[in-house]
């Protein structure tokens, strides 16, 4: 059985004025991109708007700002995550959305796969696995990637109340939906060298401030967090905590 929800893409943007027309034209149609832009100064939310996407401002700066911002402005039954730097492709999400709208999984995240080292560097390879370990840990979920390409119900996001404004943004949504029993699974998706240089893992100095700001996060104490569906009807609500890789244990 098909089942039709709403969906809206949030793009974090800083400054990916050259990488905006490749990733806005895969957007699936009938989806509405949520381009957020972080303080961009060479005039990516004017092309994101002159491509037909919504653009919201967010002025603190941080990737978990601005993943938040897109969260709140977000209106659609189903929230995706994707990067603005032409790395993943958006029209990946669509088997996300169904997994997310059928409950089969209360959040699912895009495992990373690329050929060689030029779409990924090492030094983020290494602090990536290294977050991946202290995750099955903390957690007990066997992921392999934390990827910033993802999808999940609106408001069962909203009821994790996420509370990092940094780079550990992305770990805190994981971790949280573990504690609170979501089914969290993992799908293969090509990583794409990204047009630019990255913000945060371009260096290994902002790698392993990455990495500093994920091991907060997972020092945290488990909290109360709402189950997936408990705010509005959403299938099983992937209450059975597993994570799959390629549909695999």
């Amino acid at each position: 059985m098909t089942v039709t929800v709403s969906v809206d893409v949030v793009l974090p943007c800083l400054n990916e004025a050259g990488a905006l027309p490749w990733v806005l034209a895969r957007i699936p149609a009938g989806w509405r991109a949520v381009v957020v832009d972080n303080g961009s100064t060479d005039g990516s939310a004017e092309i994101a708007r002159a491509l037909g996407a919504t653009v919201v401002t967010e002025s603190r700066r941080g990737f978990g700002a601005a993943c938040h911002a897109g969260l709140l402005a977000a209106e659609a039954e189903v929230v995706c995550f994707c990067d603005c730097d032409a790395s993943l492709d958006p029209g990946l999400l669509v088997p996300f959305v169904a997994a997310v709208a059928a409950g089969e999984a209360g959040l699912v995240l895009g495992r990373r796969r690329t050929r060689g080292l030029a779409g990924w560097p090492l030094h983020a390879r290494v602090g990536n696995l290294v977050l991946a370990r202290l995750l099955r840990r903390r957690t007990g979920l066997r992921l392999r990637d934390l990827g910033p390409l993802r999808a999940a119900r609106r408001t069962d996001l909203l009821g994790l109340e996420l509370t990092d404004r940094r780079s550990g943004y992305p770990l805190q949504m994981v971790v949280r939906a573990a504690d609170a029993g979501w089914r969290v699974r993992e799908v293969d998706v090509p990583y794409l060298p990204r047009t630019g240089k990255s913000k945060v893992t371009g260096t290994w100095r902002g790698t392993w401030q990455a990495v500093r700001d994920m091991s907060r996060v997972l020092a945290e104490p488990a909290g109360p967090a709402a189950p997936p569906g408990s705010a509005e009807p959403a299938g099983d609500g992937g209450r059975d905590r597993a994570a799959t890789a390629g549909g695999a244990r």
